[in-house]
């Protein structure tokens, strides 16, 4: 009997050691999602920006070109032109920035003047420059609108103005 105590207290000291090593490793293991997360925000930011370097880039080689080849007395208009080009692509690509998620689909479906699903809507509010940072970015859009009463859900994960607001659009 002497045996099964001092065998007994051996097992509770091997699972007692097996215990701290699993909270350690769950520890560990949210320590680096927590790190990735933040890489992967990171990342996305990088590839953002570098996507803007790359369209100025393209805008100023294509003005250059052009002023290039166009005439002196045509040159002020291609500027112009140019240069509100420009404009309205980093506008476009900037549209919602620092606005919240309903605020930025309220001016999305004003403009679009249909139901959206609400993978479209994310897509396009990330386009226009909104930060979701949620790892179900889709699932965030969806309960933003839902709590919204500006926001009607016409289907599934579908979503556009609330009948007020779309009457209102449509009188213009």
């Amino acid at each position: 009997m002497l045996k099964d105590g001092s065998l007994t207290e051996e097992l509770e000291d091997i699972l007692s050691g097996l215990e701290q090593r699993i909270m350690m490793y769950r520890t560990k293991l949210i320590e680096l999602q927590k790190k990735r997360d933040r890489l992967d925000d990171e990342i996305k930011t990088a590839k953002r920006y570098l996507e803007l370097a790359e369209t100025l880039y393209k805008v100023e080689r294509n003005k250059s070109r052009a002023s290039q080849q166009t005439q002196p007395e045509d040159s002020e208009k291609s500027s112009a032109r140019q240069a509100e080009e420009t404009k309205d692509l980093l506008l476009n690509q900037f549209k919602f920035s620092g606005l919240s998620i309903p605020q930025a689909t309220y001016i999305l479906l004003k403009e679009e003047g249909k139901a959206l699903h609400a993978k479209d809507i994310y897509q396009r509010l990330l386009e226009g420059g909104v930060k979701i940072r949620s790892k179900t970015p889709i699932t965030s859009v969806s309960i933003s609108l839902n709590r919204d009463k500006r926001f009607l859900r016409v289907a599934p994960n579908t979503y556009n103005l609330s009948g007020e607001e779309t009457q209102s659009h449509e009188r213009r």
